[in-house]
Protein backbone atom coordinates (compact mmCIF):
# COMPACT_ATOMS: atom_id res chain seq x y z
CA UNK A 1 0.00 0.00 0.00
CA UNK A 2 2.84 2.52 0.71
CA UNK A 3 4.56 1.26 -2.38
CA UNK A 4 0.73 3.22 -4.38
CA UNK A 5 1.37 6.16 -2.69
CA UNK A 6 1.69 8.71 -5.45
CA UNK A 7 3.51 12.05 -4.11
CA UNK A 8 2.52 13.99 -7.32
CA UNK A 9 -1.17 13.56 -6.03
CA UNK A 10 -0.13 14.76 -2.90
CA UNK A 11 1.45 17.93 -4.34
CA UNK A 12 -2.05 18.12 -6.17
CA UNK A 13 -4.31 17.72 -3.20
CA UNK A 14 -2.12 20.30 -1.05
CA UNK A 15 -2.23 23.01 -3.76
CA UNK A 16 -6.44 22.10 -4.16
CA UNK A 17 -7.46 22.13 0.13
CA UNK A 18 -5.16 25.55 0.48
CA UNK A 19 -7.04 27.39 -2.08
CA UNK A 20 -10.29 26.07 -0.84
CA UNK A 21 -9.99 26.71 2.59
CA UNK A 22 -7.36 29.19 2.97
CA UNK A 23 -5.43 27.54 5.00
CA UNK A 24 -1.65 26.26 5.00
CA UNK A 25 -1.08 22.77 5.75
CA UNK A 26 2.84 22.63 6.31
CA UNK A 27 5.32 20.50 5.35
CA UNK A 28 4.38 17.53 6.50
CA UNK A 29 0.85 16.28 4.30
CA UNK A 30 -0.21 14.28 7.40
CA UNK A 31 0.96 15.77 10.47
CA UNK A 32 -0.63 19.12 8.81
CA UNK A 33 -4.41 17.39 8.25
CA UNK A 34 -3.89 14.84 11.36
CA UNK A 35 -5.42 17.16 14.09
CA UNK A 36 -8.61 17.43 11.03
CA UNK A 37 -9.41 21.30 11.47
CA UNK A 38 -8.40 21.82 8.32
CA UNK A 39 -10.13 18.93 6.60
CA UNK A 40 -13.44 20.26 8.76
CA UNK A 41 -13.03 23.44 7.52
CA UNK A 42 -12.83 22.28 3.88
CA UNK A 43 -16.18 20.26 4.15
CA UNK A 44 -17.73 23.41 5.33
CA UNK A 45 -16.40 25.04 2.28
CA UNK A 46 -17.84 22.11 0.31
CA UNK A 47 -21.00 22.17 1.98
CA UNK A 48 -21.99 24.47 4.41
CA UNK A 49 -22.52 23.43 7.97
CA UNK A 50 -21.60 20.08 6.96
CA UNK A 51 -19.87 19.89 10.51
CA UNK A 52 -20.77 21.98 13.26
CA UNK A 53 -18.15 21.46 15.88
CA UNK A 54 -14.59 21.77 14.89
CA UNK A 55 -12.65 20.82 18.25
CA UNK A 56 -9.30 22.96 18.28
CA UNK A 57 -7.74 21.27 21.27
CA UNK A 58 -4.39 18.87 21.20
CA UNK A 59 -5.97 16.17 23.07
CA UNK A 60 -5.92 12.83 21.20
CA UNK A 61 -9.79 11.97 21.41
CA UNK A 62 -10.42 15.89 20.18
CA UNK A 63 -8.71 15.36 17.11
CA UNK A 64 -9.84 11.79 16.34
CA UNK A 65 -13.72 13.16 16.49
CA UNK A 66 -13.13 15.84 14.25
CA UNK A 67 -12.08 12.93 12.17
CA UNK A 68 -14.46 10.97 12.95
CA UNK A 69 -17.04 14.33 12.00
CA UNK A 70 -15.35 14.35 8.46
CA UNK A 71 -15.79 11.15 7.81
CA UNK A 72 -19.11 11.02 8.49
CA UNK A 73 -19.81 14.75 6.47
CA UNK A 74 -17.98 13.06 3.42
CA UNK A 75 -20.63 10.08 3.22
CA UNK A 76 -23.45 12.36 3.36
CA UNK A 77 -22.15 14.78 0.60
CA UNK A 78 -22.48 11.48 -1.41
CA UNK A 79 -19.54 9.99 -1.07
CA UNK A 80 -19.33 5.53 -1.89
CA UNK A 81 -18.94 3.67 1.34
CA UNK A 82 -15.46 2.32 -0.58
CA UNK A 83 -13.74 5.61 -0.90
CA UNK A 84 -13.98 6.62 2.62
CA UNK A 85 -11.12 5.92 4.92
CA UNK A 86 -11.26 5.29 8.71
CA UNK A 87 -9.68 7.64 11.36
CA UNK A 88 -6.73 5.65 12.47
CA UNK A 89 -5.51 5.54 8.72
CA UNK A 90 -4.52 9.60 9.04
CA UNK A 91 -4.16 9.92 12.67
CA UNK A 92 -1.73 6.81 12.97
CA UNK A 93 -0.67 6.46 9.34
CA UNK A 94 -1.61 3.09 8.93
CA UNK A 95 -2.92 3.65 5.23
CA UNK A 96 -1.87 6.91 3.48
CA UNK A 97 -3.05 5.44 0.44
CA UNK A 98 -6.58 5.16 1.15
CA UNK A 99 -6.76 8.32 2.41
CA UNK A 100 -5.30 9.84 -0.77
CA UNK A 101 -7.63 7.77 -2.47
CA UNK A 102 -10.66 9.70 -0.31
CA UNK A 103 -9.51 13.06 -0.83
CA UNK A 104 -9.23 12.62 -4.71
CA UNK A 105 -13.00 10.82 -4.58
CA UNK A 106 -13.89 14.35 -2.60
CA UNK A 107 -12.23 16.18 -5.25
CA UNK A 108 -14.21 14.69 -8.00
CA UNK A 109 -17.42 14.64 -6.04
CA UNK A 110 -16.80 18.79 -5.77
CA UNK A 111 -16.36 18.63 -9.57
CA UNK A 112 -19.46 16.45 -10.05
CA UNK A 113 -21.11 19.56 -7.73
CA UNK A 114 -20.07 22.55 -9.55
CA UNK A 115 -17.35 23.50 -7.03
CA UNK A 116 -15.16 26.52 -8.95
CA UNK A 117 -11.34 25.83 -7.93
CA UNK A 118 -8.04 27.03 -9.36
CA UNK A 119 -6.84 23.55 -9.91
CA UNK A 120 -7.87 20.76 -11.90
CA UNK A 121 -7.86 17.48 -9.68
CA UNK A 122 -10.31 15.07 -9.26
CA UNK A 123 -12.39 12.79 -11.88
CA UNK A 124 -15.71 14.17 -12.43
CA UNK A 125 -18.32 11.30 -12.10
CA UNK A 126 -20.81 10.46 -14.55
CA UNK A 127 -23.96 11.68 -15.08
CA UNK A 128 -27.30 9.46 -15.29
CA UNK A 129 -28.72 9.79 -18.40
CA UNK A 130 -32.60 7.80 -18.47
CA UNK A 131 -34.39 7.71 -21.30
CA UNK A 132 -37.78 6.94 -21.72
CA UNK A 133 -39.37 5.42 -24.88
CA UNK A 134 -43.18 4.84 -25.75
CA UNK A 135 -44.62 1.31 -26.11
CA UNK A 136 -44.02 1.36 -30.10
CA UNK A 137 -40.60 2.22 -29.99
CA UNK A 138 -40.02 -0.91 -27.06
CA UNK A 139 -41.81 -3.27 -29.52
CA UNK A 140 -40.11 -2.30 -32.51
CA UNK A 141 -36.68 -3.17 -30.60
CA UNK A 142 -37.79 -6.14 -30.15
CA UNK A 143 -37.35 -7.12 -33.82
CA UNK A 144 -33.99 -5.73 -34.21
CA UNK A 145 -31.08 -8.79 -33.75
CA UNK A 146 -27.85 -7.85 -31.43
CA UNK A 147 -24.65 -7.64 -33.16
CA UNK A 148 -23.84 -10.40 -29.81
CA UNK A 149 -25.49 -13.00 -32.16
CA UNK A 150 -23.30 -12.24 -35.12
CA UNK A 151 -23.94 -11.05 -38.65
CA UNK A 152 -24.01 -11.86 -42.01
CA UNK A 153 -23.68 -8.72 -44.01
CA UNK A 154 -20.32 -9.41 -44.79
CA UNK A 155 -20.84 -12.86 -45.69
CA UNK A 156 -20.81 -13.61 -49.60
CA UNK A 157 -20.65 -16.70 -51.70
CA UNK A 158 -17.95 -15.65 -53.93
CA UNK A 159 -15.23 -18.56 -55.06
CA UNK A 160 -18.40 -20.66 -54.37
CA UNK A 161 -18.51 -23.28 -57.37
CA UNK A 162 -22.10 -24.50 -57.93
CA UNK A 163 -23.81 -26.87 -55.88
CA UNK A 164 -22.78 -30.41 -56.82
CA UNK A 165 -19.96 -30.23 -58.76
CA UNK A 166 -16.50 -31.29 -57.56
CA UNK A 167 -14.36 -28.83 -55.35
CA UNK A 168 -10.72 -28.74 -55.56
CA UNK A 169 -8.72 -27.61 -52.52
CA UNK A 170 -6.05 -25.56 -54.08
CA UNK A 171 -4.32 -21.99 -52.87
CA UNK A 172 -1.59 -20.56 -55.43
CA UNK A 173 -1.11 -18.25 -52.24
CA UNK A 174 0.22 -20.99 -50.01
CA UNK A 175 2.12 -22.42 -53.37
CA UNK A 176 -0.81 -25.66 -53.28
CA UNK A 177 -0.65 -26.09 -56.98
CA UNK A 178 -3.65 -27.38 -58.98
CA UNK A 179 -3.73 -31.27 -59.76
CA UNK A 180 -2.64 -31.87 -63.63
CA UNK A 181 -4.21 -34.81 -63.51
CA UNK A 182 -7.75 -35.88 -62.10
CA UNK A 183 -7.68 -39.38 -62.31
CA UNK A 184 -4.60 -39.74 -60.11
CA UNK A 185 -5.27 -41.06 -56.37
CA UNK A 186 -3.35 -39.33 -54.02
CA UNK A 187 -1.74 -41.23 -51.44
CA UNK A 188 -3.38 -39.42 -48.53
CA UNK A 189 -6.37 -42.02 -49.74
CA UNK A 190 -4.53 -44.81 -49.68
CA UNK A 191 -3.32 -47.48 -52.11
CA UNK A 192 -3.72 -50.36 -53.61
CA UNK A 193 -0.47 -51.34 -55.08
CA UNK A 194 0.85 -54.07 -52.75
CA UNK A 195 -2.60 -55.55 -53.22
CA UNK A 196 -3.27 -58.66 -55.31
CA UNK A 197 -5.45 -62.16 -55.59
CA UNK A 198 -3.01 -64.46 -55.91
CA UNK A 199 -4.23 -67.61 -53.93
CA UNK A 200 -8.21 -66.82 -54.03
CA UNK A 201 -10.25 -69.05 -55.66
CA UNK A 202 -13.29 -68.48 -58.01
CA UNK A 203 -16.24 -66.73 -55.77
CA UNK A 204 -18.85 -69.12 -54.86
CA UNK A 205 -16.24 -72.41 -54.61
CA UNK A 206 -14.96 -73.54 -51.29
CA UNK A 207 -12.21 -72.38 -49.65
CA UNK A 208 -9.52 -74.75 -48.08
CA UNK A 209 -7.97 -73.55 -45.30
CA UNK A 210 -4.71 -75.13 -44.78
CA UNK A 211 -0.78 -73.67 -44.45
CA UNK A 212 1.84 -76.79 -45.26
CA UNK A 213 4.70 -74.49 -43.51
CA UNK A 214 2.20 -74.68 -40.22
CA UNK A 215 1.98 -78.55 -40.04
CA UNK A 216 -1.77 -77.77 -41.31
CA UNK A 217 -2.20 -80.20 -44.22
CA UNK A 218 -5.28 -80.85 -46.56
CA UNK A 219 -7.30 -83.74 -45.05
CA UNK A 220 -10.29 -85.67 -46.54
CA UNK A 221 -13.34 -83.21 -46.70
CA UNK A 222 -15.68 -85.77 -46.17
CA UNK A 223 -14.02 -87.15 -42.58
CA UNK A 224 -15.91 -85.41 -39.92
CA UNK A 225 -13.84 -84.23 -37.66
CA UNK A 226 -14.29 -85.19 -33.58
CA UNK A 227 -14.47 -81.83 -32.79
CA UNK A 228 -17.82 -82.02 -34.42
CA UNK A 229 -18.78 -85.00 -32.66
CA UNK A 230 -19.29 -88.01 -33.74
CA UNK A 231 -22.46 -90.69 -33.83
CA UNK A 232 -20.39 -94.04 -33.94
CA UNK A 233 -21.96 -95.10 -30.53
CA UNK A 234 -25.29 -94.68 -31.88
CA UNK A 235 -27.89 -97.18 -33.23
CA UNK A 236 -31.50 -98.01 -33.47
CA UNK A 237 -32.11 -101.17 -31.42
CA UNK A 238 -35.36 -100.88 -29.60
CA UNK A 239 -36.61 -97.99 -31.99
CA UNK A 240 -40.41 -98.94 -33.53
CA UNK A 241 -41.29 -97.03 -36.63
CA UNK A 242 -44.87 -95.83 -36.91
CA UNK A 243 -45.80 -97.64 -33.51
CA UNK A 244 -46.80 -96.99 -30.35
CA UNK A 245 -43.77 -96.98 -27.39
CA UNK A 246 -44.79 -98.74 -24.50
CA UNK A 247 -43.29 -97.07 -21.41
CA UNK A 248 -42.83 -99.52 -18.51
CA UNK A 249 -40.62 -100.71 -15.85
CA UNK A 250 -40.58 -104.78 -14.51
CA UNK A 251 -40.38 -104.02 -10.98
CA UNK A 252 -43.72 -102.21 -11.22
CA UNK A 253 -45.61 -103.75 -14.09
CA UNK A 254 -47.10 -107.60 -13.75
CA UNK A 255 -45.28 -110.37 -14.82
CA UNK A 256 -45.42 -111.95 -18.29
CA UNK A 257 -44.01 -111.54 -21.45
CA UNK A 258 -44.74 -108.43 -23.57
CA UNK A 259 -47.24 -110.08 -26.07
CA UNK A 260 -49.38 -111.32 -22.79
CA UNK A 261 -49.58 -108.29 -21.40
CA UNK A 262 -51.08 -106.26 -24.90
CA UNK A 263 -53.80 -108.57 -25.25
CA UNK A 264 -54.62 -108.32 -21.66
CA UNK A 265 -54.74 -104.35 -22.54
CA UNK A 266 -56.40 -104.97 -25.91
CA UNK A 267 -59.29 -107.84 -24.30
CA UNK A 268 -63.07 -106.69 -25.82
CA UNK A 269 -64.55 -107.65 -22.80
CA UNK A 270 -62.79 -104.28 -21.19
CA UNK A 271 -62.48 -105.87 -17.61
CA UNK A 272 -58.94 -105.17 -15.81
CA UNK A 273 -56.60 -107.68 -16.18
CA UNK A 274 -56.94 -108.77 -12.38
CA UNK A 275 -60.98 -109.67 -12.83
CA UNK A 276 -60.42 -111.29 -15.89
CA UNK A 277 -58.19 -114.05 -14.18
CA UNK A 278 -60.65 -114.59 -11.53
CA UNK A 279 -63.89 -115.47 -13.78
CA UNK A 280 -61.67 -118.10 -15.62
CA UNK A 281 -61.22 -120.20 -12.08
CA UNK A 282 -64.45 -119.44 -11.07
CA UNK A 283 -66.41 -121.11 -14.27
CA UNK A 284 -64.02 -123.65 -14.25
Amino acid sequence: LAQKYDPQKEAELRTWIESVTGQQIGPDFQKGLKDGVILCELMNKLQPNAVRKINRSAQNWHQLENLSNFIKAMASYGMNPVDLFEANDLFESGNLTQVQVSLLALAGMAKTKGLQSGVDIGVKYSEKQQRNFDEAKMKAGQCVIGLQMGTNKCASQSGMTAYGTRRHLYDPKNQILPPMDHSTISLQMGTNKCASQVGMTAPGTRRHIYDAKTGTEKCDNSSMSLQMGSNQGANQSGQVFGLGRQIYDPKYCPQGSQGEVANATCDQSGDPPGYHYYREEEES
